[in-house]
């Protein structure tokens, strides 16, 4: 690691809740959104789809194709929008959905239409308020002086959010406010925990009373999901609500009585630490010459020295090397803020036959062999290695505005033959030409290709999934957008 790094301990509650039932057991349970039935007298800019898309470049823009199973809200300048409420109602409740932002949009879910959490495109923000994507909106007293009016507000720990037309997920754990027989309250209400794109964002915050905006100022120990729908364009699906499952108290005691505190690595400045890193999955896959590299910017990605190959890009805080350093350690970190995977490590750059060739899946015949990496004026590495007789210089730069990375292969002294590099794969890769784009892995991430000199990029079949293939003409160069 270089001394840049900065390192610090820091105190640790672990969640008391944890994953959510997979059956829905709640009043509401899986929502279905065939039509608008579950829903009191919704607006005019409320419907049902089949999918949506953004265009990064419009404000307030969503594109819908016609099915179902998505809610979208679509206001415009004539009809301004009106926010939706579900019939049914809930107390504690685990509550998860997937939602798309418009660019530029504003929206928000209430639980019990009382305590906001904060939808908003907040992609470029790097230390996120509580009127940011996630944050629990303020409260709000009009008596107070001007610049005290708004209290109570919570921010989430990072920003994970995903770009505009990206699905992001939430996952909240909400505990309802107690009353007792007279209607008295006798407890508040409490956010036990709050995800972000797999991002613990908030942990057992009190909410003493409703945030601003709320249907009523009064509480009970019930209410509607509301969704926003006066400020911009935004779409949901899977929306779920269960029964807030009850930890086991020895679990909950264990935690308390065994706190570890974790080791985080911060990027102040430009900085890269080398572990190993494992990848999900089944069976897990260990990445042993990893090297991850933190940006002040605050997206991150880890190359692996063995294949010449970028396994993930995240965005948040740096890493989290807590198992390698904890106790007598196992030598790997791990991403600690919104990590996007790119699948099993394969190697960047084959030859191929043709287009429709299968990938190699070892070294085998390529003379591959890493040659480390060198660092510019501002201590980010260029990664080198020979292949095929080849040299490769692999530059990787996080992008000045935060959205994403940018990547330029550079191949000196090609020997001949038809050398591809494989650039995406997922469930789906479909052209987006709105936004002059890839859009990838059921909209996952963005792929841009900034400069393949004439070369036409090729989507093909690879075990039951898709790939991004281009030939290789000397250089290559794209971005990921997520």
């Amino acid at each position: 690691m270089r001394n840049k790094a900065a390192l610090f301990c820091a105190g640790f509650l672990a969640p008391l809740y944890l994953q959510a039932q997979t059956a829905a057991t709640s009043p509401a349970g899986s929502m279905p959104l065939t039509d608008l039935s579950a829903f009191k007298n919704p607006g005019k800019t409320w419907q049902i789809v089949g999918d949506v898309s953004a265009n990064l470049g419009k404000d307030n823009n969503l594109s819908t194709s016609k099915g179902t199973n998505v809610l979208v809200n679509l206001p415009d300048k004539k009809n301004h929008g009106a926010d939706l409420y579900t019939t049914a109602e809930h107390g504690d409740a685990l509550l998860e959905f997937d939602y798309m932002m418009a660019k530029g949009s504003n929206s928000g879910v209430y639980l019990q239409g009382r305590y906001e959490l904060q939808l908003l495109d907040s992609w470029n923000v790097k230390t996120p308020k509580a009127s940011d994507n996630g944050g629990i909106y303020e409260r709000w007293d009009d008596s107070k002086p001007e610049g005290q009016k708004g209290y109570e507000g919570y921010p989430p720990r990072q920003n994970a959010s995903r770009a505009p037309g990206l699905w992001q997920h939430m996952k909240v754990a909400f505990q309802a406010p107690k009353f007792d027989g007279s209607g008295k309250k006798i407890q508040n209400a409490r956010m036990l925990s709050v995800e972000l794109n797999g991002v613990l964002i908030h942990e057992n915050l009190e909410l003493l009373g409703p945030t601003r905006g709320a249907v009523a100022n009064d509480e009970k120990a019930t209410g509607p999901l509301r969704f926003q729908g006066d400020h911009g364009a935004i779409a949901f699906r899977n929306i779920s609500i269960s029964n807030l499952p009850a930890a086991p108290q020895e679990q909950a005691n264990s935690r308390r009585n065994n706190p570890v505190d974790p080791i985080l690595v911060e990027a102040p400045t430009n900085t890269i630490l080398r572990s190993f890193m494992d990848i999900p999955g089944q069976p897990r896959t260990r990445v042993v010459h990893a090297v991850s590299v933190g940006s002040p910017q605050k997206v991150h990605y880890t190359y692996d020295l063995d294949k010449g190959a970028v396994i993930q890009v995240w965005r948040g805080n740096f890493l989290d090397a807590t198992p390698m350093w904890h106790d007598r350690g196992d030598g790997s970190s791990r991403p600690a803020g919104m990590v996007q995977r790119f699948g099993l490590p394969k190697f960047a750059l084959a030859k191929l036959g043709s287009a429709q060739a299968a990938w190699m899946a070892d070294s085998a015949g390529t003379s591959f062999r890493p040659k480390g990496y060198t660092l510019d004026e501002n201590d980010q590495p260029t990664f080198t290695y020979r292949i095929y007789g080849a040299t490769v210089l692999d530059a990787i730069r996080v992008l000045d505005n935060g959205q994403g990375i940018h990547r330029e292969i550079t191949v000196q002294n090609p020997a001949g033959g038809d050398l591809y590099a494989r650039l995406a794969e997922g469930s789906s890769i479909e052209e987006d030409k709105s936004n002059g784009a890839y859009v990838v892995d059921g909209k996952a991430y963005y792929l841009r290709l900034d400069d393949a000199k004439g070369t036409k990029p090729v989507v093909r079949d690879a075990d039951g999934r898709k790939e991004l293939v281009v030939p290789v003409k000397g250089k290559v160069g794209y971005s990921i957008l997520f």
